[in-house]
């Protein structure tokens, strides 16, 4: 089995009059944190990535299924819409005699779980649960505040009856633009208990670039990845600091931070990493994958 790697990555997001993740305590309003900068949450950008491994009939999977080898199998998703909660808990518990947690079906099964590790968590779970995974997402920021934009959304048909249009009041909003950055980070130590291969990380180095791209929307037509930086670690315990690689590979917004930024150009771009820092791990941007 190849060993997998220590590594820090960074997702540099760029969100053009869409909206990168509705907040349901605010009726969906973009996120946006009290200093007024927006938010995007792990738990959103996961759920993405884990919607085109999990449509084995889209172009995303069947592309990565040839290119990486894969069998199907061993790549269903856990985190699933509408699963049985049920017929997965007996996937949990049905360990064979003689056979440990790790070789159990229900590791093979589930990538999200081996990848993410396994929130799917109740109290009378044998004690193998994997409770934490190998790769583990950060809140993704904007660099500057962010301007929400709030429209009414109209329906040419009438949405109560005896009513000819349909209006949903303040129903569109959308951050009219942001440059937002969402570390990320790769923990090898997790492997050997979640049961996550090198295969694993592989899949999702190459779905990363793709998980804005292949699942757009009427309110999030125009989120775009414009970096995804990986950088591997020479030593498995860490070649430098996550800070310094991080703060190294993101953009500079030019303008005052209190002000929203109206295009790409107001900020400057990161384009690798300093001769320093480049020695110590291996960095590459993962939209070269693509």
């Amino acid at each position: 089995m190849a060993e997998i790697k220590r590594a820090t990555g960074l997702i540099v997001v760029e969100v053009i009059n869409s909206n990168p993740n509705g907040d349901p305590d605010r009726d969906s309003d973009p996120r946006q944190r009290i200093d007024g900068r927006g938010e995007i949450s792990p738990v959103s950008f996961k759920r993405k990535v884990r919607d085109l491994v999990e449509d084995k009939e889209g172009p995303v999977w069947k592309a990565m299924q040839s290119k990486l080898e894969l069998d199907s199998e061993a790549f269903y998703i856990l985190e699933s819409r509408g699963r049985n909660r049920e017929k997965i808990k007996k996937e949990e518990m049905s360990v064979n005699n003689g056979q440990t947690f790790l070789d159990s079906l229900f590791v093979k099964k589930y990538w999200d779980g081996r990848l993410f590790g396994n929130t799917f968590l109740e109290e009378d779970m044998n004690k193998g649960t994997i409770k934490t995974g190998v790769a583990q997402f950060g809140m993704g920021i904007s660099l500057a505040k962010i301007r929400v934009e709030r429209h009414t959304n109209t329906n040419k048909a009438g949405v109560q009856e005896g009513k000819n249009q349909g209006m949903a009041p303040l129903g569109y909003r959308v951050v009219s633009h942001g440059v937002y950055c969402m570390p990320f980070f790769i923990n090898p130590s997790m492997a050997h208990k979640s049961g996550c291969t090198a295969t694993d990380v592989e899949l999702l180095k190459h779905v990363i670039p793709y998980a804005y791209a292949h699942n757009r929307s009427a309110i999030r037509p125009f989120v775009e990845i414009r970096h995804a930086w990986y950088c591997e670690h020479g030593n498995p315990l860490g070649s430098c600091s996550d800070f310094a690689l991080i703060q190294a590979l993101t953009p500079q917004y030019k303008n005052d931070p209190d002000v929203p930024s109206s295009s790409w150009e107001d900020y400057e771009d990161a384009c690798g990493l300093p001769e320093d820092l480049a020695q110590k791990v291996n960095c590459l941007d993962l939209l070269s994958l693509s």
